[in-house]
Parts: structure tokens; C-alpha cells; sequence
């Protein structure tokens, strides 16, 4: 946020030209050509028992779609990506598909290099969406029941279209002005260049049977038992709306802010030369958004930028992938120090004291005596969110802090299912939140298709 405080310290706006800005918020990697799509189609083996196909959260027929790459039938791979994951478009720009796809692709045992599943994912969404011809799906005939979502991220669009296609009738609600969860307001520019969000979320609603109502908030003003009231079945995707703490002081002081409000701000912005950014930025957390914080700062034009972490690279959930992102991209990342204080000076940041840790003899987190200071006019916290339960009550019971599930989505309360980031469990992944909401759609439309037997 641009105030006095904040110029004062060092947080600017406008420190690149404007050419720069849209070549730093571009495409992060270029999308393949026709013939690099051909030729690494071709590198397929097509294998009838697809160990890659296993590895997808989301049970996509990846030799299928990457087959009909190779017969240049781009509508008919997007068919067999977008009937097992509705956003297939996106999960092929966000998933880490070093760790699932393509790890385990046969390929890595002879020649180290698996197929480019997730270029190829994107080359046939792609190419669909640019020219998407006749709907790819019919929707069913009207079932006359309604189900409320809740939450329009990857768990709650997913869910949302499942059932739409089944022929119910559904209530979209989400507390934002526009849709799209993570998608829309959590992932890095560069990853989503061209509103690529939106318009994924354009072809979802085009289904049919889906009415929308943005800024509309679980506690504030509907609950749960309302929903129930009027709808026959609800799911809940609500996300991960709490920020975790550094579990140390933090002052009230400009420099110092939640690095998901951070991305949020930029991901909204109509003009990147307006942000205001410090001259050297430090990100604490070893996760996705750490990294995409980071990243962002430098190409906002921040001089020095540094990621902590305090535990090794090995123990970040930010792929060894995104870590070298980050570096390349001119982040460096400390590993083994934990914040002790935020330092401020007239009510502005102006650096970190960290504590340097190791693992004790029973394998606990513990400082070894030694400090570092890094100076700082922006301190973005990284460190993970929580779900936060009293919008949806006392009712949904909780696991490890998280709504619990059976396999299908089912909660504790009857009529009510949950997938996503808020449900126990998860990986935090983009890919596995579709899955939730596609599962928990079946689901409930066998919960709804159940005939109810007459009382003599």
C-alpha cells in the first residue's frame, strides 16, 4: 500500500519504465508451437497402463489427449483433458508437473527427460479456447433440484460444473467481486498472463444451469442453515482464509503486510507501474506464494529481494523447480533461520533479526545461539494460511483444524459437502481442489438422484 510512511522508508511505485513492466509480467514460458507440439507428442509411448495418468489428481487419459496431439486433433485432446478436469486449462500453467505427471513417466528411465505433459496440456486448452467452434458438453435435462456452492475457487468452479452438467440447478456464491479463488487473486501474473482466469471461468459458466452472485459472504450475509433451507444439497469450497502469524511481535508499521494481500493487489491491477514496492524486500516462508511474492518484487523492480526459510531446501513445499525460479529470477534464498523480531524505525520496516536454527538430536527445530540482521523496507509474511471455521459453524466438524470428509466430500453436517483447500487432508494443490469438487458433484448427484420412498 502506497501512504507517507511507506515512500518515506523506500516502497515506491514506478520503478521501472513501462516496457519493462509488460515484458516482466509476460509469459513466464512460451507456450509450445505446432511443431514442438508434434515432434514431443510423438515422444509418447502411449502406454495402456499409464503410470502419468495415475499421478493426476484429476485421473486425466494423458496418453489419449497426447495421442490425438500427434493426429493434430487439438479439440479432441481438449475433450479428454477438460471431461476429467474442467480446468485443465489452468492446472496446465499452475500444476507442479515435475512431481506428478511427468515424474512418473516412463520416459525418466532411459532418457532423463520425461514428455512435457503439462506443454502439451496447455498447447491442446489452448488452442481450444481460442477458437472453442460448437460446446464440447450438453447439459443434462433439468433435475429440478438446486445446490448452493460456496466458494468459486478451483474446488467450488469444479463442483459448480459437475453438477450443471447433471441438469441441477446451481447457486454459485463467493465473497469476491469476480470468480475464480486462487486462480484469480493467489497465483503469480506471470503464471496467468492474458486474464487467462476469467475467460476459463467464461467457458465453464457457458454450460448453462449456474447463477452467480458475487460479494456474497458465508456469515455476513447468508449462513449455512439458510442455504440449507433453500437448496437441496450444499458444497462448501471456502479456501484458506486465515494468514499464519511469524509467532513473534508484529508491529503496526508500513513495509510489513500479508504476501497473499500482496499478490491479490497486483493481480487486480490495471496499471503494475502504480504498485508500490520496496528497494530491498524480504519474503519469510518456503512455499508457493513465498515464491511468487518474491518473484513479483523483482520484477516490480526491487534491488535486492531474499526468501527465508527456517528449515532446509529439501523441507520447502515450493517445488525444487519454483526454488530455482525464484533464483534465476534474482531471489536469493536463505534456508535455516527463523524471524526473532521486525525492526522499525519512525513506523516504517526497516529490517528482520533472524535466529540461526538446526535440528536438534531428536529432530526438533532449535536456534543455535547465532543471529543475522537483513535490512528491509518491505517484509512480506509467507508462512501459510488456515481455514477459518466460524462462517460455516460449530456444526461442520473439523480435522487438524480442517473440515473433515469422507472419500466423496461428505461432511458432518447432512446435505452438506466440502473439497479444496479448507477440506483435511489436501495437499494445497490446484489440480487436487478440482478433483474435490468433481468427486463431490458425483456425489451429490447420487445423493439427489435417490428416490424417496413413499410412506404407506
Amino acid at each position: 500500500m502506497d501512504t507517507p510512511a511507506s515512500r518515506a522508508c523506500g516502497i515506491h511505485a514506478a520503478r521501472l519504465n513501462l516496457a519493462d513492466y509488460a515484458a516482466n509480467f509476460g509469459e513466464a514460458h512460451p507456450p509450445l508451437t505446432r511443431p514442438q507440439a508434434l515432434i514431443e507428442a510423438e515422444r509418447c509411448y502411449y502406454c495402456h497402463d499409464a503410470p502419468c495418468a495415475t499421478a493426476c489428481p484429476t485421473g486425466i487419459d494423458i496418453p489419449s489427449f497426447i495421442h490425438r496431439i500427434a493426429q493434430d486433433n487439438n479439440r479432441g485432446a481438449a475433450r479428454a483433458i477438460l471431461t476429467a478436469n474442467p480446468l485443465g486449462g489452468m492446472c496446465a500453467r499452475v500444476c507442479p508437473t515435475e512431481v506428478l505427471c511427468e515424474q512418473a513417466c516412463v520416459r525418466n528411465t532411459n532418457e532423463d527427460k520425461p514428455v512435457e505433459i503439462g506443454a502439451l496440456q496447455r498447447y491442446a486448452t489452448d488452442a481450444f479456447f481460442a477458437q472453442p467452434g460448437a460446446p464440447l458438453f450438453q447439459r443434462a435435462a433439468p433435475t429440478g433440484k438446486r445446490v448452493a456452492v460456496v466458494g468459486a475457487g478451483p474446488a467450488g468452479l469444479a463442483c459448480a460444473h459437475g453438477l450443471a452438467l447433471r441438469g441441477h440447478d446451481v447457486t454459485l456464491l463467493d465473497a469476491r467481486p469476480k470468480l475464480g479463488g486462487l486462480n484469480e487473486y493467489g497465483l503469480a501474473s506471470y503464471k496467468t498472463a492474458g486474464n487467462f482466469a476469467q475467460k476459463e471461468v467464461e467457458w465453464l459458466l457457458s454450460v448453462g444451469g449456474i447463477e452467480v452472485r458475487t460479494q456474497q459472504q458465508l456469515g455476513r450475509d447468508f449462513t449455512l442453515d439458510s442455504l440449507l433451507a433453500s437448496h437441496d444439497a450444499v458444497f462448501l469450497g471456502l479456501g484458506l482464509q486465515g494468514v499464519n502469524a511469524l509467532g513473534i511481535a508484529e508491529p503496526t508499521a508500513a513495509g510489513l503486510r500479508n504476501a497473499v494481500d500482496f499478490i491479490a493487489e497486483l493481480r487486480q491491477s490495471s496499471d503494475l507501474s502504480t504498485l508500490p514496492v520496496g528497494r530491498r524486500v524480504v519474503v519469510i516462508g518456503g512455499g508457493m506464494t513465498a515464491v511468487d511474492a518474491a518473484v513479483q518484487s523483482r520484477k516490480l523492480g526491487a534491488e535486492e529481494v531474499t526468501i527465508v526459510y527456517r528449515r532446509g531446501a529439501d523441507a520447502m513445499s515450493a517445488s525444487v523447480v519454483e526454488q530455482q525460479w525464484a533464483q534465476t529470477n534474482g531471489v536469493t534464498i536463505r534456508h535455516w533461520a527463523a524471524p526473532q523480531e521486525v525492526l522499525c524505525e519512525n513506523g516504517a520496516v526497516t529490517g528482520v533479526r533472524f535466529a540461526a536454527t538446526t535440528l536438534d538430536a531428536s529432530g526438533k527445530l532449535a536456534s543455535t545461539g547465532e543471529t543475522f540482521t537483513l535490512a528491509a523496507d518491505m517484509v512480506l509474511k509467507a508462512i501459510g494460511q488456515t481455514y477459518v471455521a466460524e462462517p460455516a459453524g460449530a456444526a461442520v466438524a473439523l480435522e487438524g483444524g480442517r473440515i473433515r470428509t469422507d472419500a466423496a466430500g461428505r461432511t458432518s453436517v447432512a446435505r452438506v459437502w466440502a473439497g479444496g483447500d479448507c477440506r483435511a487432508g489436501g495437499r494445497d494443490l490446484t489440480v487436487e481442489a478440482v478433483e474435490h469438487g468433481k468427486v463431490a458433484a458425483i456425489s451429490i448427484h447420487e445423493a439427489l438422484s435417490v428416490p424417496v420412498a413413499l410412506v404407506a
